[in-house]
Parts: C-alpha cells; structure tokens; sequence
C-alpha cells in the first residue's frame, strides 16, 4: 500500500491510476477534493458509471457485489465509493469487505472513505487484501508544524506568495478548519490582484472578516483592547456560539501565560518564545499581555475559568457569557471590585 498526503495525490495519479484509494481522515476540504481528483482522472479513462453508498447495517451487499462482477465488456467501467461509519467498520461490514476485496478487477474503481484509520483497522484481514494494490490518503487536517507548508503550496497553486509573518496570521487564525482557510486565501487572491500578500495585507482581510472567529477575542484580550473584546465577544453570542469552547481557548493562552511569566526570571523571553514555539506574529501580543498581567491575575483568571466549566457540568443550561464578561475585563486591566469576581467563581 502506498501511502502519501493530499498535496502528493496529482503526482500519484499521473503517474497510475490504481485500483483502489484509501481515504480517511478527519478533514473534509482534504477528503472531498482528494475524492474529487480521483474521479476525474478515472472518468478520463472510461470510468463513466459512480455509485456511492454510506455503510450501515441496512446496506444492500448483494446490489455492491453484483456492481463488482459486472466486467467492462458487458457494462460501462465503474467507480464504486463506500463511506465507512465514523467508528470504523463494525465485524460485520469488515466480513463484506474482505469478501469484496475478492472481486476487485481493473474495471472497477473503489474508493474507501473513513475517519483516521487506527493500527487494529490497518492490521485488519480486510485492509490488508484490500491495499494490496491501493493508495492510502492521509486526510487528517495538517499538525501545526505542517500547517504553514501546506499554506504556501495552496498559495502557489493560485499563484499568490505570502510573506513568513502573514502565513503565521493565517495559521494561527485558521489552524483546525482548512475549509475557512482555503476560502480566506481565495479572497484574498481576489482582494490583491498582484498576488503579493504582506502581513498588513492579510491581517486587515481577517480583521474585517464577516464572522469574529474565538482567535479574534483572543487576540484582542491579549492587547488589551477592551471595546474590541466587547464587540466580538457580543457577536459571537449572537451567532450563539459554543461560549465552552472559547473558555478552552482561552485557558491554553492563560496556562502559557502563567508558565511564561514563572519562567521569565531564570530564561531570556526571546528564549522561552523559542522553546515553546510561539509564532513570531503572535510574539508582540505574547509581550504586552505579559506585562500587562501580574501572576495574580492571571491565576484568578484560571481560576474564574475552572468555576466556569463546572458550572456548565452541573447545569449545562446555564449562561457563562457573564463569566467570559467579567474574564474579559480582568484580563484587559479593568478593576473589578472584589465582592464582584467573588461572584464570578462562586
């Protein structure tokens, strides 16, 4: 079995189109497209019949294997798409796979689609007969040391170049949703016609952006820039956004914060920036939240944080957009009496 990226698979397919892909992983955008370039390689040479099917426990086995048995001398050559269920195949659909691996041919195309394929599925009868002669797409979204290559290469394809502090922005500001991302560079390749894409560029782009993503509210707590906050903080709400997810963002930054304001008396800050890979785009910010927030605050915010969260366990129909409130105002320096944040973690 052949095993490459997303970014590999036009290569591959010029090279052969094989009988059958493995696409699993967690990223739609990378799934869709990957799934997108095979088929048309494959109806360029005759594939012209699709049939696709999402197995469960109703699926129709005996229409697949009657599709897989008819042979291109009698039938149009065949692209056969199965969708395995998110937990992976149950004992039953890993039975009929093994048995279809059987019946595989050069007119028939099949493409097999899944979340992340664990070790036990790899080592599966039915995955091994199957990728005998297949090609395994890894479709996980890219790890945040891969993210700024994949940026680069997807900036290329339409011909736009972006210096190394406006792929950081991006980076940070899409990290997890390649779909936004992709869409964020093709409006940006609208915007600036001469492909040129500088940080001030692109961070007025995502500045200006329809709909504050969590990275927004963060970066402005960050600066301190408390109107911001508020603003982005009431439009999130509006668009009644998951406000626990924002409290889990927000925790990883203060959790940095507070490791970095302990470790800045014995460690050069440009050191620590390094050592726990901050981007350099995000630095300035780090700085000024740094000295900004002494370590007391920065445990209280934690602390409001914690409060918060076993809250919404105890009573998941509870609001804690009070509680992102008044974290806002402690962290861009506003003074909060002490009876108030004594309610907040209460």
């Amino acid at each position: 079995m052949i095993r490459i990226y997303p970014e590999q698979l036009t290569s591959q397919l010029t090279d052969k189109l094989r009988t059958c892909y493995l696409i699993f992983g967690n990223d739609p955008l990378l799934s869709q497209e990957s799934m997108d370039k095979i088929c048309q390689v494959a109806q360029q040479q005759g594939f012209s019949e699709r049939y696709t099917y999402s197995l469960d426990t109703s699926t129709d086995w005996d229409t697949i294997y009657h599709l897989s048995q008819s042979l291109s001398l009698f039938a149009s050559r065949q692209i056969l798409i199965l969708i395995l269920p998110e937990s992976g195949p149950t004992t039953v659909i890993a039975e009929k796979l093994l048995k279809l691996a059987e019946l595989l041919h050069p007119d028939l195309l099949l493409i097999l689609c899944g979340g992340k394929l664990t070790k036990a599925q790899e080592n599966s009868a039915w995955c091994k007969k199957i990728g005998q002669d297949a090609v395994y797409i890894n479709c996980l979204t890219p790890e945040q040391s891969r993210l700024p290559q994949w940026i680069n290469q997807r900036a290329k394809a339409i011909s736009v170049t972006l210096d190394k502090q406006a792929n950081e922005l991006l980076c940070y500001c899409y990290e997890g949703n390649l779909l936004a991302l992709n869409q964020a560079l093709e409006r940006l390749s609208l915007l600036y016609p001469d492909g040129n894409l500088t940080l001030p560029r692109v961070k007025e782009a995502v500045n200006n952006a329809v709909n504050f993503t969590p990275y927004h509210w963060v970066d402005a707590l960050l600066a301190g820039k408390i109107k911001r906050v508020w603003h982005i903080l009431q439009q999130l709400q509006r668009e009644d956004y998951e406000a626990v997810i924002l409290l889990r963002i927000i925790q990883r930054e203060l959790i940095l914060l507070l490791t970095l304001t302990q470790q800045n008396s014995d460690e050069n800050l440009k050191k620590l920036f390094d050592q726990h890979k901050i981007w350099q785009a995000r630095r300035p910010l780090i700085s000024a939240a740094l000295q900004r927030l002494s370590i007391r605050e920065l445990q209280l915010a934690i602390q409001l944080i914690t409060h918060a969260e076993l809250h919404l366990k105890q009573d998941y129909g509870q609001s804690i957009w009070p509680k992102l409130e008044t974290l806002s105002m402690l962290l861009c320096g506003k003074s909060l009496p002490e009876s108030f944040i004594n309610d907040s973690t209460n």
